[in-house]
Protein backbone atom coordinates (compact mmCIF):
# COMPACT_ATOMS: atom_id res chain seq x y z
CA UNK A 1 0.00 0.00 0.00
CA UNK A 2 1.19 3.50 -0.81
CA UNK A 3 2.67 5.18 2.28
CA UNK A 4 0.37 8.18 1.87
CA UNK A 5 -2.65 5.89 2.12
CA UNK A 6 -1.26 4.26 5.27
CA UNK A 7 -2.41 7.46 6.96
CA UNK A 8 -5.99 6.50 6.14
CA UNK A 9 -5.95 3.13 7.91
CA UNK A 10 -8.25 3.05 10.92
CA UNK A 11 -5.50 1.66 13.14
CA UNK A 12 -3.38 4.76 12.37
CA UNK A 13 -6.03 7.28 13.39
CA UNK A 14 -5.78 9.21 16.65
CA UNK A 15 -9.34 10.47 16.34
CA UNK A 16 -10.98 7.04 16.20
CA UNK A 17 -9.74 5.48 19.45
CA UNK A 18 -10.25 8.86 21.15
CA UNK A 19 -13.86 8.97 19.93
CA UNK A 20 -14.55 5.31 20.72
CA UNK A 21 -12.96 5.53 24.19
CA UNK A 22 -14.91 8.71 24.98
CA UNK A 23 -18.13 6.96 23.99
CA UNK A 24 -17.29 3.89 26.08
CA UNK A 25 -16.41 5.97 29.14
CA UNK A 26 -19.44 8.24 28.80
CA UNK A 27 -21.78 5.23 28.40
CA UNK A 28 -20.35 3.75 31.60
CA UNK A 29 -21.30 6.93 33.45
CA UNK A 30 -24.94 6.62 32.30
CA UNK A 31 -26.33 4.23 34.93
CA UNK A 32 -24.31 5.87 37.70
CA UNK A 33 -25.58 9.34 36.80
CA UNK A 34 -29.16 8.16 36.37
CA UNK A 35 -29.21 7.60 40.14
CA UNK A 36 -28.31 11.30 40.53
CA UNK A 37 -30.89 12.47 37.97
CA UNK A 38 -28.10 13.92 35.80
CA UNK A 39 -26.93 13.51 32.24
CA UNK A 40 -23.19 13.37 31.63
CA UNK A 41 -23.01 17.00 30.50
CA UNK A 42 -25.09 18.11 33.49
CA UNK A 43 -22.67 16.16 35.69
CA UNK A 44 -19.61 17.99 34.35
CA UNK A 45 -21.36 21.32 34.91
CA UNK A 46 -22.04 20.26 38.50
CA UNK A 47 -18.40 19.23 38.95
CA UNK A 48 -17.40 22.80 38.12
CA UNK A 49 -20.11 24.18 40.40
CA UNK A 50 -18.96 22.04 43.34
CA UNK A 51 -15.48 23.47 42.87
CA UNK A 52 -16.34 27.12 42.19
CA UNK A 53 -19.75 27.65 43.90
CA UNK A 54 -20.37 30.72 41.72
CA UNK A 55 -19.13 31.31 38.20
CA UNK A 56 -20.09 33.27 35.11
CA UNK A 57 -21.24 31.58 31.93
CA UNK A 58 -18.18 32.69 29.93
CA UNK A 59 -15.78 31.05 32.39
CA UNK A 60 -17.91 27.88 32.51
CA UNK A 61 -17.87 27.64 28.70
CA UNK A 62 -14.08 27.99 28.78
CA UNK A 63 -13.57 25.34 31.47
CA UNK A 64 -15.85 22.77 29.81
CA UNK A 65 -14.77 23.37 26.19
CA UNK A 66 -18.43 23.86 25.26
CA UNK A 67 -20.29 26.42 23.17
CA UNK A 68 -22.60 28.78 25.05
CA UNK A 69 -25.57 27.65 22.91
CA UNK A 70 -24.88 24.08 24.10
CA UNK A 71 -24.61 25.20 27.71
CA UNK A 72 -27.80 27.29 27.89
CA UNK A 73 -30.30 24.39 27.84
CA UNK A 74 -28.15 22.44 30.33
CA UNK A 75 -28.19 25.35 32.75
CA UNK A 76 -31.96 25.74 32.43
CA UNK A 77 -32.46 22.04 33.21
CA UNK A 78 -30.15 22.19 36.23
CA UNK A 79 -32.00 25.27 37.44
CA UNK A 80 -35.35 23.45 37.04
CA UNK A 81 -33.95 20.57 39.08
CA UNK A 82 -33.02 23.04 41.81
CA UNK A 83 -29.25 22.41 41.66
CA UNK A 84 -28.21 25.88 40.46
CA UNK A 85 -29.53 29.43 40.30
CA UNK A 86 -29.12 31.68 37.26
CA UNK A 87 -28.94 35.44 37.57
CA UNK A 88 -28.12 38.13 35.05
CA UNK A 89 -25.27 40.43 36.07
CA UNK A 90 -26.22 43.62 37.85
CA UNK A 91 -23.83 45.86 35.88
CA UNK A 92 -24.10 43.93 32.58
CA UNK A 93 -27.36 42.10 31.87
CA UNK A 94 -25.63 40.06 29.16
CA UNK A 95 -23.49 38.37 31.82
CA UNK A 96 -25.02 35.24 33.33
CA UNK A 97 -23.97 34.33 36.87
CA UNK A 98 -24.44 30.73 37.97
CA UNK A 99 -24.56 29.78 41.66
CA UNK A 100 -24.89 26.40 43.29
CA UNK A 101 -27.89 25.88 45.56
CA UNK A 102 -28.11 23.98 48.82
CA UNK A 103 -29.69 21.07 46.89
CA UNK A 104 -26.79 21.19 44.44
CA UNK A 105 -24.31 21.01 47.31
CA UNK A 106 -26.21 18.08 48.83
CA UNK A 107 -25.97 16.22 45.52
CA UNK A 108 -22.18 16.30 45.83
CA UNK A 109 -22.36 13.77 48.69
CA UNK A 110 -24.05 11.24 46.40
CA UNK A 111 -21.97 12.12 43.35
CA UNK A 112 -18.66 11.17 44.96
CA UNK A 113 -19.66 7.55 44.42
CA UNK A 114 -19.34 8.00 40.64
CA UNK A 115 -15.56 8.49 40.35
CA UNK A 116 -15.03 6.01 43.22
CA UNK A 117 -16.92 3.32 41.30
CA UNK A 118 -14.98 3.98 38.11
CA UNK A 119 -11.65 3.91 39.95
CA UNK A 120 -12.57 0.58 41.51
CA UNK A 121 -13.17 -0.82 38.03
CA UNK A 122 -9.51 0.00 37.33
CA UNK A 123 -9.58 0.53 33.59
CA UNK A 124 -6.21 2.22 34.01
CA UNK A 125 -3.72 2.38 36.83
CA UNK A 126 -3.50 5.74 38.61
CA UNK A 127 -0.22 6.42 36.77
CA UNK A 128 -1.73 5.56 33.38
CA UNK A 129 -4.77 7.71 34.12
CA UNK A 130 -2.56 10.68 34.98
CA UNK A 131 -0.55 10.32 31.75
CA UNK A 132 -3.76 9.95 29.73
CA UNK A 133 -5.31 13.02 31.39
CA UNK A 134 -2.20 15.13 30.71
CA UNK A 135 -2.08 14.07 27.05
CA UNK A 136 -5.78 14.83 26.56
CA UNK A 137 -5.42 18.30 28.07
CA UNK A 138 -2.40 18.90 25.87
CA UNK A 139 -4.57 18.13 22.83
CA UNK A 140 -7.48 20.21 24.15
CA UNK A 141 -5.31 23.23 24.83
CA UNK A 142 -3.54 22.97 21.47
CA UNK A 143 -6.93 22.63 19.78
CA UNK A 144 -8.03 26.01 21.17
CA UNK A 145 -5.76 27.69 18.62
CA UNK A 146 -7.74 26.11 15.78
CA UNK A 147 -11.13 26.88 17.35
CA UNK A 148 -10.22 30.55 17.70
CA UNK A 149 -9.54 30.74 13.96
CA UNK A 150 -13.12 29.74 13.08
Amino acid sequence: MDNDFELLLLKNQLCFPTYAAANKITRRYGPLLKELNLTYTQYIVMIVMWEHKKINEKKLVELLYLQSNTLAPLLKKLEQKGFIELEHGKSDKRTLEISITKEGEELKKKAVSVPKTLREEAWLTEEEAEVYRKLLYKILNKGKEFEDDN
